[in-house]
């Protein structure tokens, strides 16, 4: 099953080819040893602690994993996400800025931006992401590589990418981490770079 849907997301996405990170979040174990199988070796996980489950050993496994932490992050997780990620994709305050410095300093992060407002969400709000993302590259020199969002739910979500697509070009960052299992194809077409695919590739989650 992931075999064939993976080659179907290629298919997909072969045009713009953002990097697809496997989300892998609450999948058994007999699905995950089914992708890495199957070549993936890009993994997105919400929770530090499930992550550091799953990963640890295999890791030992396969060098050439890639994973990227995708769900909020508390500041008294942060020492061990940084030891075990090898992206952030979800930096939305300066105290958690700070704690990511303090302890690695060069961890590529995206800053999630609420690109609908929406008041239980995270994210730095749309009229703040110039002053959030000057903050932490000149007062803290972090590695900030892109931007991120989650439009909101049951809209059309073109139009939140194409304006975080903007907003990445006015701060000259490269990469736009956008699109899940509902909603890649509109987020690869409108530039992403990284999207997160769970359900579409490995099936409904039990």
């Amino acid at each position: 099953m992931i075999t064939d849907n993976l080659a179907r997301i290629q298919a997909q996405i072969s045009t713009h080819q953002p990097k697809l990170i496997a989300v892998s979040k609450q999948q058994p174990d007999h699905r995950i040893n089914e992708a890495l199988q199957a070549g993936i070796r890009v993994y997105g996980e919400n929770k530090v602690q499930e992550a550091m489950t799953r990963w640890g050993n295999r890791k030992l496994h396969y060098p050439y994993l890639e994973l990227h932490l995708i769900g909020p992050l508390q500041t008294n997780k942060v020492k061990d996400a940084v030891h075990l990620f090898d992206c952030i994709h979800t930096l939305d305050r300066e105290k958690l800025a700070r704690h990511i410095h303090k302890h690695a300093p060069a961890m590529p992060c995206f800053i999630q931006v609420n690109v609908g407002s929406e008041p239980q969400k995270s994210g730095i709000a749309t009229d703040a992401v110039d002053a959030f993302y000057k903050f932490c590259t000149s007062d803290l020199n972090m590695n900030i590589i892109g931007l991120m969002c989650i439009p909101p739910a049951g809209e059309n979500p073109t139009p939140y990418f194409e304006w975080l697509q903007d907003k990445a070009n006015s701060l000259h960052l490269p990469n736009l981490s956008m699109g899940m299992s509902n909603d890649y194809l509109q987020a690869t077409t409108s530039g992403a770079t990284h999207i997160r695919v769970g359900s579409a590739l490995f099936g409904p989650r039990p």
